[in-house]
């Protein structure tokens, strides 16, 4: 795609398709319930296992971490990262950072936790129900989202002045533009943004699953250009209106740093876990107004 803007027709009906998903969300109690886990708590944070629901109604599940002490304190949401498992914090984070961070990670539906009644294959996700916009499964994956943001928000122990949602895709993006809450984004701007513009034939996962789509079917580009239209990253860049630090290729993502404005920062990776990570943890640093980052003892 290289600098160009993705080539994607907005569909005429994207506003009303997604106040459909939103009011759909709004009707749908949250109903949380949480249970404490000793095996996941330590001396300076307690976990619990959280059930809720969304759209569906479709049952879900998150593990939430309250640091030890007087909150309300600075907020992680971690969204979905479209894969089987769910953890608490991503590996290789320096577990310390729960005694600083109230911590809320959700398992969307299909992943594990959250496969009743439905277990996600991955690969295969991407392409679920993908012939019709409205039985696409990132549908309700979307509005999982939302509702994660929204029983984080309900907590008393979390400040809502520093909830930052975070992974390694679109989601953060798509999420902050339909619900209020985030205060701040971090995203990868991947397998939403201008996919139709990008499909090679070889584009490794997740792009692949649309390639194979396509190999099988190959009569249903349109079809699959159609739905995806409806999830089109620089569709929801627009109504984004808080600090956002995007990763990818700066000039890839400069249409959406265009629409996004003077609070986006376009950061390229430097292909380490380390460097990364410490420009991640020093952004949110200073986001967050905090005096130090909490380093992995690997890094140091």
């Amino acid at each position: 795609m290289s600098d160009a803007r993705p080539t994607t027709t907005r569909p005429d009906d994207f506003d009303a398709y997604w106040k459909e998903v939103i009011a759909e969300l709004d009707a749908t109690p949250i109903a949380a319930e949480e249970e404490a886990l000793p095996l996941r708590s330590n001396e300076f944070c307690t976990a619990y296992s959280v059930r809720f629901t969304s759209i569906g109604p479709y049952r879900l599940f998150g593990y939430l971490s309250i640091p030890k002490g007087e909150g309300p304190f600075p907020t992680l949401v971690y969204l979905t990262r479209c894969q089987s498992v769910v953890e608490i914090i991503p590996q290789g984070d320096a577990n310390e950072k729960r005694g600083r961070f109230a911590v809320f990670s959700l398992s969307a539906r299909g992943q594990r936790m959250s496969d009743q009644p439905y277990a996600a294959s991955y690969p295969g996700a991407f392409v679920e129900g993908i012939e019709d916009p409205r039985k696409y499964l990132f549908r309700g994956i979307v509005a999982d989202c939302c509702r994660a943001v929204d029983y984080a928000i309900s907590r008393p122990e979390v400040d809502r002045t520093r909830v930052a949602g975070m992974v390694a895709n679109d989601l953060p993006l798509i999420t902050s533009a339909l619900r209020g809450g985030l205060t701040h984004l971090i995203a990868s701007p991947d397998v939403f943004y201008g996919p139709m513009d990008r499909l090679s034939g070889d584009n490794g996962y997740p792009l692949d699953e649309f390639n194979d789509y396509l190999r099988a079917f190959p009569d249903r580009r349109e079809v699959l250009a159609r739905t995806l239209a409806y999830y089109e990253t620089l569709f929801f860049a627009e109504s984004v209106k808080v600090p956002a630090l995007l990763w990818g290729d700066p000039a890839e993502n400069a249409p959406l740093g265009e629409v996004m404005g003077a609070g986006v920062a376009l950061q390229a990776s430097e292909h380490s876990r380390y460097k990364d990570g410490m420009i991640q943890e020093n952004w949110i640093a200073e986001q967050f107004g905090l005096p130090d980052t909490i380093l992995p003892s690997h890094w140091k």
